[in-house]
């Protein structure tokens, strides 16, 4: 009887969705915001981020840029946080003619921006609450994250794809509820939609995921259904949008702290900030017509720099993931299981070349460097042992990390006990609108809702409307998959080896790897690697080279060890050892572009592998080896 009422309550809603679809669909693509910005302007904004010869400002040239922002000449907009928000923000109201700063007290993409899932989704578990819950709430959030799930991967094709989600069933009723839930997500994504969804048989899906295990809970594998969302390199993706901003013209700067918030005394409006830049120590003032906090877990903090007793809004919560060897899944295949034994959801996907696992759902302590706890390790790792036929072994684990999810509550709410899985914007403070909850894939959205509030709040005068769904970051315009293969043929990785310089082939997995992390601007990355003799692998069984650590230094604001080891390359992320392995000559070719003394370099290094501590693989963690062994 449950079961069949599950089942009409799932068609019901497949109407509804048709109905709201459909409205949904037949929007302009143009907001009315946007009729007073013509052709010209799109087309002058796009000219300037896709070139490929564009220059990002230096860091001491933004630095000047925000303290000649004084009360006589401000900044239209200072944007407080270089997550994927506050970089958001700062790349739509600078293309909109607006005169944009951004302050990030550690480095862009330094806390939850670059520990998500690393999927770019509609939320199929929010539609499936909205559908037994009858919530029109949650339905809006789906439609809202589907439609902006295929911009993101549009804005940055070389960061973003498509990735199918395998849902292994055990008996017929999953099957079929798993099909008609998943061929609803297709319809609610309408002309948005990736690929259309399909079922397996359990032959079919063993010879696509070799390690999916045929039993589980004692139950024969009836077949599974595969859907697609997309997937991200997201600390890089944050990068080029914050390297975006600077070429459009706003002046970011990372490692920047706001200390307090400048005041009229007369209005009692938020002005402007005091800044500390972390690198010098050095104090300035920068003064804006509207602050925008963009703080993500740490925006009650920024908040309270304006009033001391104001409520927080922020309820953190802990999301924890693992990195296991790529034998774990198959390259181009996840694995989603959308109820474990405890009711939790849990995913193995590939992600440049390894396997990634996750995830938890726990209140934590909002902290700088959370750690996993080995519980929630051992966790996933049970989990994910129900669905495979092979060993799940703790020893396996080549990294773990720990991400902060700011979930939020609006505090003009009247209920402000009902956490939203929406993001949030408000003003409780005049001249400091606030922007947070929300999730990684409707970043734009949530940038696009914030600069519309801070233009309001400014009374500001932009020269057009929002352009962002229109434009790509830097390196995108001009990619396609196939552009690795003019590095491949055009350049060769010089490399030092015992004293001499000797040639190597710019193989595949190098010319690939360049190609998806730079885009169109990958090729400059290959002209060091050859011409500067640093075409060298920084970490064994890894494409990364020593040319990157160079030209991220150069052109991408990396200031310190842990900047490219975490969120230039990934290497932290994909395996904890290997990065240790490589910082000591990380730091060298650092200290050559930056002038480091020896006392730096030993700073650096003792930084570095003070954060890759917090980072759980298998050898730096306390663990029983029980049955992972």
């Amino acid at each position: 009887m449950a079961t069949a009422i599950r089942l009409r309550r799932l068609g019901a809603a497949a109407a509804v969705a048709t109905a709201a679809s459909g409205a949904f669909l037949i929007q302009p693509s143009y907001s009315a915001s946007d009729r007073g910005s013509g052709p010209a302007s799109i087309a002058a904004v796009r000219q300037r981020i896709s070139d490929r010869n564009a220059v990002v400002p230096p860091r001491a040239v933004q630095e000047s840029a925000l303290i000649a922002a004084t009360a006589e000449n401000p900044l239209d907009i200072l944007v407080v946080g270089g997550g994927a928000t506050g970089s958001g923000v700062a790349f739509d109201a600078v293309t909109r003619g607006l005169r944009v700063g951004l302050v990030e007290r550690e480095d862009f993409s330094s806390g939850t921006s670059s520990r998500s899932t690393k999927l770019i989704h509609g939320g199929v578990r929010y539609l499936e609450k909205a559908v037994f819950n009858l919530d029109y709430g949650q339905l809006k959030l789906v439609f809202h994250a589907l439609e902006e799930r295929k911009q993101v991967i549009e804005n940055a094709p070389h960061l973003c794809h498509a990735l199918p989600c395998m849902t292994p069933c055990f008996d017929w009723f999953e099957v079929v509820y798993y099909w008609m839930g998943l061929k609803m997500y297709d319809l609610v994504a309408g002309l948005r939609l990736l690929h259309v969804s399909r079922y397996y048989s359990a032959q079919e899906s063993v010879e696509l995921f070799p390690t999916l295990a045929r039993k589980g809970n004692n139950k024969s594998l009836k077949g599974t259904v595969v859907y697609y969302d997309g997937q991200m390199n997201d600390a890089r993706l944050n990068v080029g949008l914050a390297c975006s901003a600077a070429v459009a013209g706003a002046a970011v700067l990372n490692h920047a702290e706001v200390v307090s918030f400048l005041k009229d005394e007369a209005s009692n409006r938020t002005i402007g900030a005091r800044i500390r830049d972390n690198l010098s120590g050095k104090e300035f003032d920068t003064y804006a017509k509207v602050v925008v906090n963009a703080a993500g877990p740490f925006c009650d903090s920024v908040r309270k720099l304006a009033d001391k007793d104001v409520k927080p809004m922020i309820c953190p919560s802990s999301g924890v993931h693992i990195v296991l060897p790529d034998y774990y899944s198959p390259e181009g295949m996840g694995l989603i299981v959308p109820k474990t034994k405890d009711g939790r959801v849990v995913f193995m996907l590939p992600w440049l070349g390894r396997t990634i696992a996750g995830t938890t759902d726990s209140n934590t302590p909002i902290t700088l460097l959370p750690e996993p706890h080995e519980d929630e390790i051992q966790f996933i790792l049970d989990a994910i042992c129900d669905y495979l036929n092979v060993k799940v072994r703790r020893t396996d684990v080549l990294s773990a990390w720990s991400g902060i999810r700011p979930l939020a509550t609006d505090p003009s709410a009247k209920n402000t006990e009902s956490i939203s899985r929406d993001h949030v914007v408000c003003e409780d403070y005049p001249g400091l609108v606030t922007i947070t909850g929300g999730k990684w894939t409707t970043y734009r959205g949530m940038a696009e809702d914030a600069v519309n509030a801070a233009i309001k709040s400014g009374k500001l005068t932009p020269q057009n409307g929002c352009l962002t769904s229109k434009l790509q970051i830097v390196g995108g315009d001009g990619w396609d998959p196939a552009s690795f293969t003019v590095i491949a043929q055009q350049y060769t990785r010089m490399k030092k080896s015992h004293g001499k310089v000797v040639p190597g082939v710019m193989d595949t997995a190098a010319a690939k790897h360049l190609s998806h992390a730079y885009g169109t601007w990958a090729e400059r990355v290959a002209a060091i690697a050859q011409n500067e003799n640093l075409g060298k692998r920084l970490a064994h069984g890894y494409p990364i080279l020593e040319a990157e650590v160079a030209y991220c230094a150069r052109n991408e604001y990396c200031e310190s060890a842990i900047d490219f080891i975490a969120r230039r390359s990934r290497l932290a992320f994909l395996d904890t050892n290997a990065a240790s392995r490589a910082l000591p000559r990380v730091i060298e070719i650092l200290a050559s572009e930056h002038n480091w003394d020896d006392s730096r370099q030993t700073y650096e290094l003792k930084k570095a592998k003070e954060f890759l501590e917090t980072f759980k693989s298998s050898r730096n963690a306390q663990f029983h080896d029980g049955k992972h062994v």
